[in-house]
């Protein structure tokens, strides 16, 4: 069982599904009137994006690329590397960047330098959980759902060597597995 790799608890499943209300209203505000495309970050942004475009209440697109900077380790390796570009042309459009967790920033940092050459109109950032102690590169973000604690995380679509992403809420990763 999975959950019996499970630390803490930090954010429930009914505490997600308030949290994409509250943002998904603040972003239909915020984006009235304008072409809107979400791009969401594989894997790791799937449950959160969908649940979070459930609540937008404007017309919008959604896209996805697959950036990775950890492979299946648990510190980031530093190089980023893009495995899934957009398929559609984002010349002219306003694009949000749903994103899981941010760490360093440096995946982060490196995909909107990238998008801003392909002629976004603006490029914003949501994301569920912020590790802000952890911040190497200085990235303004936009929307962000919760502050969490320098601890490994998992759920809601986040893994830990591509498991645990099916956990329903937010969960802190017992030391003794990402330390074997």
């Amino acid at each position: 069982m999975i959950e019996n790799d499970v630390k803490e608890v930090l954010i429930s499943r009914e505490e997600l599904a308030d949290k994409c209300r509250e943002l998904g209203a603040k972003i239909s505000r915020d984006f009235e009137g304008k072409d809107l495309v979400l791009v969401g970050i594989l894997k790791g942004s799937v449950v959160f994006m969908t649940d979070l475009m459930k609540e937008i209440t404007i017309p919008c697109n959604i896209e996805f690329m697959e950036v990775s900077s950890y492979g299946t380790g648990a510190v980031s390796s530093g190089v980023v590397k893009i495995n899934k570009d957009l398929d559609m042309d984002i010349t002219g459009k306003n694009i949000l960047i749903v994103e899981d967790i941010i760490d360093t920033g440096l995946t982060l940092s490196y995909l909107v330098n990238y998008l801003k050459t392909r002629g976004a109109a603006g490029i914003d950032i949501v994301c569920l959980l912020d590790k802000k102690e952890r911040r190497t590169n200085d990235i303004p973000v936009t929307y962000v759902g919760y502050e969490v604690p320098d601890e490994f995380i998992i759920g809601y679509g986040i893994d830990y060597a591509e498991k645990y992403r099916n956990l329903p809420y937010v969960a802190s990763l017992k030391e003794e597995i990402y330390q074997k």
